[in-house]
């Protein structure tokens, strides 16, 4: 496949080909579920688009011809309508009462204002919710416009906005901080909230309407199969909560599955539970 990647890359030469051995960054087989080589990751605008796993060299072609037609459309021709987009940002800014935009992540901030800003609100017990805007060029551009805003990090609160930094610092001189933000429960206290949320819940990447990985898609297959009510959370519209929930179950992956508050296990324990006839018994202690 390094022949036909090399052809492609002569072919376009406005696409970047990068090649990385996966034990070599496994961070970055783990954040991408690399579970065979190789695999093709697409990435456009800062973030991933498609995938192809195994050594097709066919649809390798083809996917990349896709990609590159995508791109020479005309500006807005290939993109969702601007109240599609909108509706989005609304959707983003009211994940959480709490919700700041920034470069990098509440854990990782790769800008000094974004650190700043994430160092204010852990300073002061405030709950919140991060975006990183350099995953998303549509997000990253197109809430500038939304909430007439030019710069990051943005803040909001029950999806108002409250300003940047030099806001937010204003708040702290005054005192009024405690006043504009919410006061933070604990993030054990979160978690807790959300494992009890529905007597069956899934953490996985997506929701029920679409998952977003294949360990996702065949777990909800087989709860969906199995006829039980069961509530599902979304862990890419929440890092906190997507690296807490690890620490807090000692259990270091996705998705994972809990009844009546306590954690069952991933895919493989599900599986598991399905081939030896109990997962039906497991599911039905819920509800």
């Amino acid at each position: 496949m390094n022949g036909v990647m090399e052809e492609l890359a002569k072919q376009h030469p406005h696409v970047t080909f990068v090649k990385l051995e996966a034990e070599a960054v496994p961070e970055v087989s783990e954040k991408y579920e690399i579970s065979s080589v190789p695999t093709f990751l697409f990435f456009k605008s800062g973030g991933k688009i498609d995938r192809l796993d195994g050594a097709h060299a066919p649809e390798l072609t083809k996917m990349v011809q896709r990609l590159v037609s995508s791109a020479a459309q005309p500006a807005g021709a290939g993109g969702p309508p601007k109240v599609e987009l909108n509706e989005r940002l609304r959707r983003l800014i009211n994940a959480a009462p709490c919700m700041l935009f920034i470069k990098g992540s509440a854990q990782e901030p790769r800008c000094g204002f974004s650190r700043q800003m994430v160092q204010i609100l852990k300073d002061h017990s405030i709950q919140f919710s991060s975006f990183d805007i350099l995953s998303d060029e549509e997000v990253r551009q197109g809430l500038k416009t939304y909430s007439n805003w030019p710069t990051y990090p943005q803040v909001y609160v029950n999806g108002e906005l409250v300003g940047g930094l030099d806001i937010v610092k204003e708040l702290v001189e005054s005192g009024e901080l405690a006043n504009t933000f919410q006061k933070a429960e604990t993030l054990d206290d979160r978690l807790k909230s959300l494992i009890n949320k529905n007597p069956v819940m899934l953490f996985m990447k997506g929701n029920k309407q679409g998952a977003k990985c294949g360990f996702s898609r065949q777990i909800l297959e087989i709860l969906n199969n199995e006829g039980v009510e069961f509530d599902t959370f979304d862990i890419l519209s929440d890092e906190e909560v997507r690296q807490g929930l690890k620490t807090y179950s000692n259990w270091p992956t996705y998705p994972q599955l809990y009844v009546k508050g306590e954690l069952i296990g991933g895919l493989d324990i599900v599986k598991e539970l399905k081939e030896s006839g109990e997962l039906q018994s497991v599911l039905m202690d819920g509800c």
